[in-house]
């Protein structure tokens, strides 16, 4: 029997998912990180819960109760929570709506939008609910590392997860960092 392998979580909050496209450019080196690594929670495997990993990836910022409840379930079963890209460290494009009262942003769109044909803000209770602002991750649970950009290089997610592996502190290199 082989040496067990690491298993990590993702999953994708507000934004818009480029942190995951981003981590698929790794290419054929994503072959060798998969014979390392055992994919849990995450929208290439549509699994729906976080069960015991060691290594949680959250791309996005927190939203709405939905995120909130999805963030807490990746600290309670991750062993290293990682911060991913622009949105999860900062709230990202997202958060531009916290300079607006949420009411006057959900009137604009619902009430008084171009081309709506029946306003109404909805209200069904399946809709999650939205918070005031959008908030980084680390406001709402504590967060080990954080990999900056928007999104992220897949060198930049090697250069955090090989050492990860490896049992060691990442040391990314800030030539490979992008802060946009």
């Amino acid at each position: 029997m082989g040496k067990p392998k690491f298993k990590i979580a993702t999953t994708s909050l507000a934004g818009c998912f480029g942190c995951h496209m981003s981590f698929l450019d790794m290419d054929e080196r994503l072959a060798g990180l998969l014979e390392q690594v055992e994919l849990d929670r995450s929208p290439f495997t549509d699994i729906k819960h976080c069960g015991p990993c060691d290594i949680g990836l959250i791309e996005g910022g927190v939203c709405n109760a939905e995120n909130v409840h999805v963030l807490r379930e990746f600290r309670a079963n991750c062993k290293i929570l990682v911060a991913v890209g622009a949105c999860a460290i900062n709230g990202g494009v997202p958060a531009m709506r916290n300079y607006f009262d949420l009411q006057d942003c959900l009137e604009e769109v619902y009430l008084r939008g171009t081309n709506v044909t029946h306003p109404r803000i909805p209200d069904d209770p399946e809709l999650p609910l939205l918070l005031d602002k959008v908030y980084p991750v680390s406001e709402i649970v504590a967060i080990d590392y954080f990999l900056p950009g928007c999104p992220p290089s897949a060198d930049a997610f090697l250069q955090l997860l090989q050492p990860l592996l490896a049992g060691q502190q990442p040391d990314i290199a800030s030539t490979r960092l992008h802060y946009d």
